[in-house]
């Protein structure tokens, strides 16, 4: 779920790069640490004119606005792009390209629709035409402000963006609000908050695209993977209802996602279908970040035993690493959740329950026009495979049949989840790529 920030973030230091071992353990959409980068060989590159944002901001709330941008490192050829995608573990047959990457700043929303600011990766392909069509991914869970494409790089949530680059794509990745250089806290799984960030990034990068020498196309092709994929299905929703005028949805591909996070995800969680400790990770974010924004407990002590009711909390502020966040949760739902707790997770009421109808309609209010596919693995450990099914049908009902690609045994890191990221990554960027030739 977390990466655990084994050495500082990426920046614009003149520093030497180093490479530090993996910590062996897995979780929740991601590892928990890998190979980091202790610093960037790149130079800041200053804050954009508003001249050059004209048309590309919401005329309301300057929502999409770019403040700042950054240079973070340069691939400079396929050998370089293709050795830092092995290096996170992610194949490297699609390279075409070198790959320029910037951590952009822009203007968005929170939860609540206030004004605020957020960060994501932006990565441009070196050695092509000057219009572009972008790509857009949603990377999966994270609770340290680290656990984002912008911060660290030769990793889990970066590693697709680059993919996606060095194919020839522009490649747009938001970092989410309160993760990565946003403020505040992470409103983990709100599917409102994921769209708005996904598409004022996509704003964002349109209007620093010409600083690269690129222009970007209407169409945009979307994926996301675990979260992401949710948060991919929200973006997709949102840009076939015109909510940008410029953008357009090309296509959705979606990994592995909790797409009906209450009525299939959390049943299977509480049924002990999936990894324990998984599963005892994934319910403390629930109930901590859910109740943040749709208050369902008064006192952490109502659904966490013992200790837990004094500590759980604490772990999700973005500050903590994903191995300290592994170490803070005990290993069972039984150990961890009082029996209040454990109901509310087995049977939602109140605001637990409207909160998911909103998280859960992702799939069940809209009739994508452009293609999809959604990408899954067998065997799944974290994400029952029945969040795709009922997604399929739910789609299905509304218009046509989207077709599912079981990726087959894909393990990584011992993590069939982990895997269905690795190896859809490859299996999407080859699909984008005809669909940018047709």
């Amino acid at each position: 779920m977390v990466n655990s920030p084994a050495t500082a973030p990426l920046g614009a230091t003149r520093h030497r790069v180093r490479l530090r071992a993996p910590v062996a353990a897995v979780c929740c959409g991601v590892l928990l640490a890998g190979p980091v980068l202790a610093g960037a060989v790149a130079p800041a590159v200053a804050a954009v004119p508003a001249a050059a944002q004209e048309g590309t901001q919401h005329e309301e709330s300057g929502r999409g606005t770019l403040v700042s941008a950054e240079k973070l490192y340069t691939l400079a050829g396929p050998e370089a792009a293709a050795a830092e995608l092995r290096t996170a573990g992610f194949g490297d047959d699609t390279v075409r390209h070198g790959v320029v990457a910037y951590r952009l700043i822009y203007r968005t929303v929170d939860a609540k629709g206030h004004p605020t600011t957020a960060s994501g990766l932006f990565a441009v392909p070196l050695g092509t035409g000057t219009r572009l069509r972008a790509v857009s991914f949603a990377h999966g869970t994270g609770s340290h402000k680290d656990d984002s494409p912008s911060m660290r790089r030769a990793v889990f949530h970066s590693a697709p963006v680059i993919a996606h680059a060095a194919a020839g794509a522009a490649a747009v990745a938001p970092d989410y609000l309160g993760l990565g250089k946003g403020p505040g806290l992470h409103p983990w799984m709100d599917i409102a908050s994921e769209t708005t960030a996904s598409l004022d990034m996509l704003r964002a990068a349109r209007a620093f695209a010409p600083r690269t020498g690129h222009i970007l196309d209407r169409e945009v092709l979307v994926t996301g993977f675990s979260q992401g994929a949710s948060a991919a299905l929200g973006l997709g929703r949102a840009l076939e209802a015109g909510q940008d005028r410029w953008f357009r949805l090309g296509a959705l591909a979606p990994v592995s996602g909790a797409y009906d996070f209450g009525g299939a995800e959390l049943p299977a969680l509480v049924a002990g279908r999936l990894d324990p400790k998984s599963s005892a990770v994934y319910a403390a974010y629930t109930l901590v970040a859910f109740n943040r924004l749709h208050p369902i407990y008064e006192r952490p002590a109502e659904v966490f035993r013992g200790t837990y009711a004094q500590t759980v909390e604490e772990l999700f502020d973005g500050a903590h690493t994903g191995l300290e966040l592994m170490q803070g949760i005990p290993d069972s739902l039984d150990a961890l959740l009082t029996d209040h707790g454990l109901a509310l997770l087995t049977h939602p009421t109140g605001a637990l329950a409207a909160a998911l109808r909103t998280t859960d309609a992702v799939c069940t209010d809209w009739t994508p026009r452009a293609p999809v596919r959604l990408y899954m693995a067998t065997g799944d450990e974290q994400a029952t495979t029945e969040n795709t099914e009922h997604c399929r049908a739910a789609l299905a009902r509304r218009g046509p049949d989207v077709p599912v690609v079981d990726l087959g045994e894909v393990d990584h890191k011992e993590s069939r989840h982990l895997g269905s990221n690795v190896a859809a990554t490859t299996a999407i960027v080859k699909w984008f790529g005809e669909l940018r030739r047709r």
